[in-house]
């Protein structure tokens, strides 16, 4: 992936006119998937919206709109051009966009019609960066595994997917930061939240859950159904836990990780993930196995 060349302001200037706003709130989840790096991308060129406005001749308001996802979703055509400009990959910012367009109630016909002009350059598969290619290799069926605690098949699948997607648009950002195992663990967990069925603000771990479980379970069936009360409590209290903790629990007691694989997999060195997992056994045990307690009692 690319910036482009000769660019209207040196990034480290500032831009002259009005600065680009956020995105907006009631962007999806998968329509931010690709607005993100793509304004990243932008941001970092160095390009202004009159500079970009004029080499892809589309109106600067339409341009500013569409950075910050305001109106209506865009169409593919325009997209492109943009993504052309800032050098970045078309296929997996087509897959994204495309996903993205049908939970925007685009149908398939108009999303043809929106690709028709550029079909034969959008069907062209650029090749993945060679670092990018080995690093998906060795997480994939570890994110998968992680995502299936989640979601069911096809979802966990499309989760995965489109993380990866987002790391090929992002993935010099990603070896840029201070390790690209934990900018990666980011934007799968990020995906696969925005999936994940909520409960006062706490994932949820149903049925995709107790499916991992019991697929690790040598046990007999019917012990393992009479443990279903039991891993309610658990899969319940781990959903109280911070953020790494929660990932920790999830991947050393769900998927069955070792701490060492844990590790390599999230970016955090063996004491930190040890640490966490000491911080929420505790928590786990004083919410499922409290102190007797000693109301009544005479000393």
């Amino acid at each position: 992936m690319t910036t482009p060349t000769d660019p209207s302001v040196p990034p480290d200037r500032p831009r002259p006119g009005r600065k680009l706003g956020p995105i907006a709130d009631n962007v999806s989840s998968t329509h931010r998937a690709w607005l993100e790096p793509m304004r990243e991308i932008y941001l970092a060129s160095g390009l202004t919206l009159n500079g970009l406005s004029s080499r892809i001749s589309f109106a600067k308001s339409k341009l500013s709109e569409l950075l910050r996802g305001v109106g209506l979703y865009p169409r593919w055509e325009v997209v492109f051009l943009i993504a052309a400009e800032l050098g970045m990959p078309n296929w997996p910012l087509y897959r994204l966009w495309r996903q993205a367009a049908f939970e925007a109630h685009r149908s398939g016909e108009w999303v043809e019609r929106s690709t028709e002009r550029t079909a034969i350059l959008t069907a062209t598969h650029t090749a993945p960066p060679l670092d990018y290619r080995a690093f998906r290799e060795l997480m994939e069926g570890d994110y998968l595994l992680y995502a299936q605690v989640f979601l069911d098949d096809d979802q966990r699948d499309t989760a995965v997917s489109d993380t990866f997607d987002i790391l090929w648009l992002s993935w010099n950002d990603a070896l840029a930061s201070h390790d690209t195992r934990r900018f990666a663990w980011n934007v799968l967990r990020a995906t696969v939240m925005a999936r994940t069925p909520h409960r006062d603000g706490r994932p949820e771990l149903g049925t995709a859950a107790f499916d991992t479980v019991a697929l690790r379970s040598l046990a007999d069936p019917a012990d393992f159904m009479d443990q279903i009360p039991e891993l309610m409590e658990l899969f319940t209290a781990i959903s109280h836990l911070p953020g790494r903790q929660f990932d920790v629990m999830v991947l050393r007691r769900l998927c069955g990780f070792a701490p060492e694989a844990v590790s390599a997999l999230v970016g955090a060195s063996l004491a930190t993930v040890r640490s966490d997992e000491r911080h929420a056994t505790r928590f786990l045990e004083s919410v499922l196995c409290p102190p007797p307690s000693t109301e009544g009692k005479t000393p």
